[in-house]
């Protein structure tokens, strides 16, 4: 497991990077059809970090869906190197957890490179106008550190945006397992 941070590369007040993905079923959904916030998080199957939040984050964004906010999950990872990852099992997964949104496969890791994104979990939240209000962790909550999986940091963001308040001024990085790139593919910001 290699601990990897969030680049927190994106901008606050950025414009979301525009996307039409397929769910793996093969459904196409596209941010510029969200209406009201949008939450697109990076995530993926195999991973502990993803596993130690799937459950309380699944509960967060069927919560939130429920108030307005749009949620995409995204899967980047290189299926052929990391078969867990493949679309077939990412309909289970999306069974078995409970999601709510869309689970998007990006294959070509070209949206995951548009957003800056780094690892799994990594969260970025909108406003309505599609401007980044939030991007970094669920909680302080790591696999193995013994800190309870309670989303503090996100829910703040979500009740932030929701209400029309201002963003968290502290916005700390998302930690997970870093995105597995294709071979040649991975971004500038990833090479040591």
């Amino acid at each position: 497991m290699v601990r990897t941070l969030s680049t927190m590369k994106l901008a606050p007040g950025a414009t979301a990077p525009a996307f039409t993905l397929p769910d793996a079923s093969g459904k196409k959904h596209s941010l510029a059809d969200a209406r009201g916030p949008v939450m697109v998080v990076f995530t993926c199957n195999h991973c502990p970090f993803v596993k130690h939040i799937r459950d309380p984050f699944a509960a967060l964004a069927k919560e939130y869906a429920a108030k307005g906010v749009s949620v995409f999950g995204i899967n980047s990872n290189d299926v052929e190197e990391h078969p867990d990852d493949s679309p077939a099992k990412m309909i289970e997964e999306a069974k078995v957890a409970g999601y709510v949104f869309p689970y998007l496969v990006d294959e070509s890791q070209a949206v995951a490179k548009a957003y800056g994104a780094a690892c799994t979990p990594d969260f970025f939240l909108f406003d309505k106008a599609k401007k980044l209000f939030y991007r970094g962790q669920m909680d302080d909550s790591r696999p193995g550190n013994q800190v309870p999986v309670t989303g503090k940091d996100l829910r703040a963001a979500l009740d932030a945006v929701v209400a029309g308040k201002a963003a968290p001024a502290e916005q700390k990085p998302s930690m997970g397992c870093n995105i597995k790139w294709k071979s040649g593919n991975e971004p500038e910001y990833f090479k040591p």
